[in-house]
């Protein structure tokens, strides 16, 4: 599977803008939204290679985000890595009992966050 199409999901803008900035700087496409009743719609839309996902957002969190587009058949095979302030161990399980395929701890670290996309690929 080749990455070529990323979904950055995060209600803080300036969380959003890092993320994408270091997306774009890799090569890749990139798209976003503030929450995750929308990342739900533009998964099916868009059809991403890849959802980075925030937890904590008004709404749909990012757990919930996460298990609809997971569970959908639409949106299933789309990979969802998790990113997040949420650094318990089992907030990670739970994210990835959720679907997600990985979980990343804020703040981005760009290699690191680059690098867990790499073995997607």
């Amino acid at each position: 599977m080749s990455v070529k199409k990323v979904l950055v999901v995060d209600d803080s803008p300036t969380e959003r803008f890092a993320i994408s900035e270091i997306l774009r700087k890799a090569g890749y496409e990139v798209n976003t939204c503030d929450s995750g009743e929308e990342a739900v719609v533009q998964s099916k839309m868009l059809l991403p290679d890849l959802i980075l996902m925030d937890v904590v957002m008004p709404g749909l969190n990012g757990f919930q985000a996460t298990r609809v587009i997971a569970r959908d058949d639409t949106t299933k095979h789309i990979p969802v890595i998790i990113c997040t302030t949420k650094s318990q161990e089992t907030d990670k399980i739970w994210g990835l009992r959720q679907g997600a395929r990985d979980y990343v701890v804020k703040p981005i670290v760009a290699s690191d966050l680059l690098e867990k996309i790499g073995r997607l690929e």
